[in-house]
């Protein structure tokens, strides 16, 4: 038979794509049924098991005859006959029974009163949810099915539109052991109570949904009994309110809450109470080096797990969709209550981390709600496996990075307790920190390195960005606080941290000199600041004269500013100059004033070193032939102010030079020794050397001034929110008119918004600087 033309096509073109889909897609029925079939002969092997201990019972002997006519019922006398059961022989067996015991109403009414045994008799019917195996191959399947949504995005939406209860398999794996619980808990009520139960079902159930009265009865069962069983009704109550906004059809929950004030007190019930409850019955043992223990392998804990996996499931949904400050906070302490428990559940602590790190990263969020984030994730670090430590460093890191995009001066302070609290985690376990730092710190050098070896002309703005700022600063936060001299002559050895300085020092010095244009000396200042905390801390040298000193000599600095009336530039959220600000007097002012505070607060740093003199010598020859060429009437910039700032601390370079000279004539050792030269003015504070006291001063002045401007931003902004809230009452439109905002909003933007006349710009002072 001829093969027509638009055949030889498709088999040519798309026969092949064809094939492999239809393999994949029998692969992934395949797997499905054999994880059914998995079921199915675990399900028929615990019938076998009942059938065999039923047999068994039929062949004991008890009353003879009677017995007899019972086994010779059909079903339908048996239920004629009023469920009359004969009473059975008191004997023991000598055989062995096989599979699960079946408790009868007496021995039902006998266990009643206690919630200990409820939870014992309730360990044996989880084998739905503790059968490894299954839960396995279902986990392993869902992750399958989510990478194949980034793989190939065209064979997932055929398998949604063909045969999308693959995609829905196994989706409430984590919460269907809560319902098996459940159901064991009406099977383990008397008769009597079971009926009383279920009229109060009726008044608090789904029907009519949960009731205040109930929510307070169970309350006062957990205050009073720790009762197991109405912690577990509060969970489950608990579930249904934390998902009481998502689809109604979707899932059937065993609670419905209709009102606000029960819908509160569930939550305040849950999140105070579970935690006591648990520490009754499971406590926790905390040693001394914050390890703790909790009786994983008892019965009790075993007959807890699903009833602890749903809970944390709902609190993780909960976190995900929190708005108000309190009850975010309430949760949190909560969780953090709870971590011991769910340690063992890696997969639900991953994701767990993951809500808390984006809680702790939200700039919306406050700062005490932040700083519970940070408690739990800091209590993780303290208690679980590296595993464990290492995705809760790298979740915090992401976090950090990800919510460093734009800096401006109302989220700075928001970006610093980040930068600091972050930085306190990696000292809790220095040896994952190092393996887990070495990598990003990794990573940002080979971002550098692209930039500099790739000649394009947007190479440079995966460095010249906020969040490469922002990274290099963290890390120079790390070691700084670990590595820092004291405490590590305190602990009698070195941090595994202090490798990392080396890197992070020459990772810092390629970027700063990146671009060495006056566009981005804001961007050089933030990076000498992160250094310079290194230097201070860490006792290391790290030359940062010349990239100052660089400064002064370039284009911007050397010829006559133009006169200007913008705002001065904020450098402490700026990392980049729009063109406005270039060669006026307002810029070359401001850059003038941090080259002279960062070369004082460079040489401080050594202002009691027994080489001073030499270290200074350099600097103060460059500093004054500066200044002498800058108050030339004919070649100088003309800018008294900055001339002044750079004389003056020639001034006190020169002076803490003859100090040190003066008492380095009364030594009686030589230069080759070490402790001599170590123990050089140790008794003598840093702020009574000629320089100290200045740097001292400057400090003070500095710290004033930014408080009077902190105070009149605060005032402008409740000006400007009163001012809108009454036009808001007067039914107006206002619109926000900021220049000060948009002009930092633009040392924020990603690399991809800067605009190709700061480009020309670059080029031009490139030109200017030959």
């Amino acid at each position: 038979m001829p093969v027509s033309k638009a055949t030889k096509k498709f088999q040519k073109d798309k026969l092949g794509d064809v094939l492999k889909r239809r393999k994949d897609v029998a692969k992934v029925k395949q797997r499905k049924q054999m994880d059914t079939k998995k079921k199915e002969r675990k399900a028929r092997d615990n019938a076998r098991a009942d059938d065999v201990e039923e047999e068994a019972a039929k062949k004991r002997k008890t009353n003879g005859a009677k017995e007899d006519n019972l086994a010779e019922m059909s079903m339908d006398q048996f239920f004629h006959g009023g469920f009359q059961i004969p009473e059975m022989s008191k004997k023991k067996s000598t055989k062995p029974k096989i599979g699960k015991r079946k408790r009868t109403p007496v021995e039902e009414d006998a266990l009643e009163g206690s919630d200990e045994d409820m939870a014992e008799g309730a360990a044996g019917r989880e084998d739905a949810g503790s059968d490894s195996e299954s839960g396995d191959d279902a986990d392993a399947h869902k992750e399958q099915l989510a990478g194949l949504a980034d793989k190939d995005p065209e064979f997932y939406k055929y398998l949604k539109e063909n045969d999308a209860e693959l995609l829905d398999f196994a989706e409430d794996a984590d919460l269907s052991e809560i319902d098996a619980l459940s159901a064991s808990e009406d099977e383990a009520t008397p008769r009597k109570k079971r009926k009383a139960a279920d009229g109060s079902d009726d008044e608090s159930g789904t029907a009519s949904g949960l009731t205040l009265a109930t929510v307070r009865k169970w309350k006062d069962s957990m205050e009073s009994k720790s009762s197991l069983r109405a912690m577990k009704e509060v969970v489950l109550a608990f579930r249904a309110a934390s998902h009481m906004n998502d689809d109604v059809d979707a899932k059937k929950y065993k609670y419905s809450i209709s009102d606000s004030e029960v819908y509160h007190q569930v939550q305040v019930t849950t999140l105070q109470l579970v935690p006591k409850v648990l520490q009754h019955h499971l406590p926790v043992k905390e040693s001394a080096g914050g390890k703790i223990r909790v009786p994983t392998d008892s019965k009790k804990f075993r007959t807890l797990t699903p009833l602890l996996k749903s809970h944390t499931v709902s609190m993780h949904h909960l976190l995900e969709n929190l708005s108000d400050a309190k009850t975010l906070q309430m949760t949190l302490d909560s969780l953090s209550n709870l971590l011991p428990y769910i340690l063992s559940f890696k997969k639900i602590v991953r994701e767990v981390i993951q809500s808390v790190a984006s809680v702790w990263s939200d700039s919306a969020n406050t700062d005490p709600t932040r700083v519970s984030a940070f408690l739990v994730l800091r209590r993780l670090l303290v208690i679980a496996d590296p595993s464990i430590r290492e995705t809760v460093l790298k979740q915090t890191y992401q976090g950090l990075v990800k919510n460093a995009r734009n800096t401006t001066v109302h989220n700075i302070q928001g970006i610093n307790l980040m930068k600091n609290t972050a930085s306190e985690l990696w000292g809790i376990d220095p040896t994952v920190g190092y393996t887990t730092g070495f990598g990003f710190i990794r990573q940002l050098a080979i971002h550098l390195r692209t930039s500099i070896t790739n000649k394009t002309k947007d190479s440079y703005k995966t460095v010249y960005n906020w969040q490469y700022i922002h990274s290099l600063d963290f890390w120079s936060r790390v070691v700084s606080m670990h590595c820092e001299s004291l405490r590590e002559a305190e602990s009698g050895k070195q941090s595994p941290l202090r490798p990392l300085i080396y890197p992070i020092v020459q990772v810092t010095l390629g970027a700063m000199r990146l671009i060495p244009t006056a566009q981005y000396f804001p961007l050089r200042f933030q990076l000498v600041r992160s250094l310079l905390r290194i230097a201070q801390a860490t006792s290391t040298y790290i030359p940062l004269a010349p990239a100052l000193v660089e400064v002064l000599n370039s284009a911007e600095m050397k010829k006559p500013p133009k006169p200007s009336t913008l705002k001065a530039l904020d450098f402490s959220t700026s990392i980049r100059a729009t063109k406005a600000y270039l060669r006026t007097r307002i810029y070359q002012d401001g850059v003038g004033e941090q080259v002279a505070e960062l070369l004082a607060e460079f040489f401080v740093l050594w202002t009691k070193n027994i080489a001073f003199p030499e270290l200074a010598l350099p600097v103060i020859v460059m500093l004054k032939r500066w200044v002498k060429a800058m108050t030339k009437k004919s070649s100088g910039n003309r800018n008294t102010k900055v001339s002044s700032l750079i004389g003056l601390l020639v001034q006190k370079l020169e002076a803490n030079a003859r100090w040190v000279e003066e008492k380095r004539s009364k030594v009686e050792f030589a230069p080759n020794n070490r402790a001599g030269v170590e123990a050089f003015l140790k008794d003598v504070e840093w702020d009574k050397s000629p320089l100290g006291a200045y740097v001292a001063g400057q400090r003070k002045s500095r710290e004033q001034k930014q408080k009077m401007l902190d105070d009149a931003r605060k005032t402008e902004d409740r000006k400007r929110k009163q001012a809108d809230s009454a036009d808001r009452r007067n039914g107006m439109e206002t619109l926000e008119d900021d220049d000060e905002e948009k002009d930092v909003g633009l040392d924020g933007l990603s690399d991809e918004d800067l605009d190709l006349d700061d480009e020309e710009e670059v080029d031009s002072e490139d030109e200017d600087d030959e």
